[in-house]
C-alpha cells in the first residue's frame, strides 16, 4: 500500500518528513514492546496520536511501517559505513570507526534493532525486503574487506574470516537486547572492547 504523496514546497516537505520519522520511531517503540502482530491499527493511532487518517497519510500500511523501520536502521548506517571507509587509514583504525558508529547507531535505534530482529519475517517474503537485503549485504561487505586488508597488512589474522565476521555481526547485533541508556559502559566503550577483543584474538592467531 502507498503512501500519501509528500508536499512539493521545501519546507512543507521538511515538516513532514520530521513527523514520518516520528511516526517510525513511535511505531518501532510499540512494536518492540508489544509485537508486531499484537499491535493494531488503533494501538498505532494512540501511541501517535494522530487519526487513522493522519497515520495513513504518513505511512500508509501497518506492514509499511515495517519498511520504514528497516530503511532507517540500515540507510543512514551503511551511509556513515562508506564514508568510514572513504578516507585512507590503517585497517583497525577503520574498524575502530566502524564500530563505534555502529554501536552509537543501535543505542539511537534500539527499538529499531529489536523489532528488525523479532519481525522480520513478516516481511523477507516481499519484493520491497530484496532492498534490505542488499543494504545488509553491503553492509557486511564493507566490515569484510576491511578484516581482508587487516589479513593483508598484518595487522589482524583469522583462522576463518567468514567465521569471524559472522561472530562480529552476531556480537554487536545483539547488543541491543541488553544495552541500558546509562549503563555502566558507553556505547563507544562497548565499541572498543569488541575491537580490542577481535584485534587481540587476531594477535594471537
Amino acid at each position: 500500500m502507498a503512501t500519501a504523496t509528500p508536499p512539493t514546497r521545501p519546507a512543507l516537505r521538511a515538516r513532514y518528513e520530521r513527523k514520518q520519522q516520528e511516526v517510525v520511531a513511535t511505531a518501532a517503540r510499540v512494536f518492540a514492546e508489544r509485537g508486531y502482530q499484537a499491535t493494531s491499527m488503533q494501538d498505532l493511532t494512540e501511541a501517535t496520536g494522530l487519526a487513522a487518517g493522519g497515520l495513513y497519510h504518513y505511512i500508509g500500511s501497518k506492514e509499511r511501517l515495517l519498511f520504514r523501520i528497516c530503511d532507517e536502521l540500515l540507510e543512514p548506517l551503511l551511509e556513515q559505513a562508506r564514508a568510514i571507509v572513504a578516507h585512507d587509514a590503517p585497517a583497525a583504525d577503520h574498524l575502530r570507526e566502524l564500530l563505534r558508529a555502529w554501536l552509537a547507531h543501535i543505542a539511537a535505534h534500539r527499538a529499531h534493532m529489536l523489532v528488525f530482529a523479532q519481525e522480520r519475517h513478516v516481511i523477507e517474503r516481499e519484493p520491497q525486503w530484496r532492498d534490505v537485503r542488499r543494504q545488509r549485504k553491503a553492509f557486511e561487505q564493507i566490515l569484510d574487506d576491511v578484516l581482508a586488508r587487516g589479513e593483508r597488512d598484518g595487522t589482524m589474522a583469522f583462522a576463518d574470516r567468514g567465521l569471524t565476521l559472522l561472530a562480529l555481526l552476531g556480537m554487536v547485533n545483539h547488543t541491543a537486547t541488553w544495552l541500558k541508556p546509562r549503563g555502566r559502559l558507553s556505547p563507544a566503550q562497548i565499541a572498543d572492547g569488541y575491537c580490542d577483543l577481535l584485534l587481540k584474538a587476531g594477535a594471537a592467531a
